[in-house]
């Protein structure tokens, strides 16, 4: 039985013991040495299955008006964000995309904070105040999701450098999309963190497209993992919808950096599935063949059927695991919808330094 109890606004669920999905999704970067196969396919499974989950649902509340304003759906690409959070703990900083929502949830944000913010209430993980590309949870290291595309790079690049002034095992990673790689702020950032071998995770999510002008078009060197060679620091592409070979290569940056071994920039190929935005229509800039090309490499039934094929995790607690997401969600909807509006005296809020 899942009780939206453990689900509390900014609630950091860590009991390993609760026999659900609920299970606070730090949790399973804190022992991921520790687990079996089985346990860590389970755990990649779920975080994916709910991060899809909710996108779903956003959309669906976006088309109902529940959600104002820009709502940029992870749908697709939730291998990323799940194969690289896998490993972090809350003491190491995240900084992320207008596409920040998947981030959020395998970072460890409730889908209870997560919409509603998103519907821009109080309970929200930013009390209503940030919305879909605002999402802020410091205390389990969720350090923003940004609308401008780059600044997060440079973000992340000042928290690899705390951690280093600090003698700590902390890591800065980043997630930004193939149109930052045009932005001054990826080449500062990567030579920066170079230089001073910083432990900063440099998380490219080449989605093919910025919006609508394709990478093809904006840049005449089609690999972005190369770039690294210019800064003296690993590259890596890997298949972005491959949750494993993900999950592999976050692992040995995530050891480097923790390790006084500097950045590494790990390309992920994916696609997204959905429009640019909500309610964005395609425009004829990709094809109907491509989108379902792609749709074909889902990465939640590509892993779903491997799973199966190693005999890992039956059908039927698969089954489970995908009826607890929907209640989950389901709960999470209703939590968002019957939550209180922020009150109008607090405008200035959080803008000011208070005593």
């Amino acid at each position: 039985m899942i009780y939206l109890a453990e689900y509390t606004y900014r609630k950091v669920q860590k009991d390993r013991n609760l026999a659900s999905i609920f299970i606070f999704y730090n949790y399973g970067s804190l022992c991921m040495n520790t687990r079996t196969k089985a346990e860590t396919y389970r755990y990649l499974y779920r975080t994916m299955k709910l991060i899809r989950s909710v996108e779903e649902r956003l959309a669906r509340a976006h088309m109902e008006g529940l959600v104002h304003g820009a709502c940029h759906t992870y749908v697709g690409e939730e291998a990323i964000a799940t194969g690289v959070c896998a490993y972090l703990q809350d003491d190491d900083a995240v900084f992320s995309t207008h596409r920040g929502h998947g981030h959020a949830i395998a970072k460890g944000v409730s889908p209870h904070a997560l919409m509603a913010e998103l519907y821009g209430r109080e309970t929200g993980c930013s009390n209503g105040r940030g919305g879909s590309m605002h999402l802020f949870a410091p205390e389990i290291g969720l350090m923003g999701t940004s609308g401008i595309v780059g600044p997060c790079i440079l973000q992340a690049v000042g928290a690899g450098y705390a951690a280093k002034l600090m003698h700590t095992e902390r890591v800065g990673v980043t997630f930004f999309g193939d149109g930052a790689v045009g932005n001054g702020a990826f080449h500062e950032g990567l030579n920066l963190a170079a230089i001073y071998d910083l432990p900063v995770l440099f998380i490219c999510e080449n989605n093919l497209y910025a919006t609508e002008v394709s990478f093809s078009y904006a840049s005449r060197n089609p690999s972005v993992a190369s770039r690294a060679d210019n800064y003296g620091m690993p590259g890596v592409e890997v298949d972005g919808n491959d949750v494993l070979a993900v999950y592999k290569a976050a692992g040995e940056a995530i050891r480097r950096a923790r390790n006084g071994e500097g950045p590494t920039l790990i390309e992920c190929k994916t696609y997204r599935m959905r429009a640019h935005a909500e309610g964005m229509g395609e425009s004829g800039y990709r094809s109907q063949e491509e989108i379902a090309l792609w749709k074909d490499r889902d990465p939640i039934k590509t892993l779903r059927d491997r799973i199966l094929e190693d005999d890992l995790i039956a059908t039927d607690d698969l089954k489970t695991i995908e009826a607890e997401i929907k209640t989950i969600v389901e709960e999470a909807a209703q939590f968002a919808a019957d939550s209180p509006w922020p009150d109008g005296q607090t405008a200035i809020s959080h803008v000011y330094q208070e005593e």
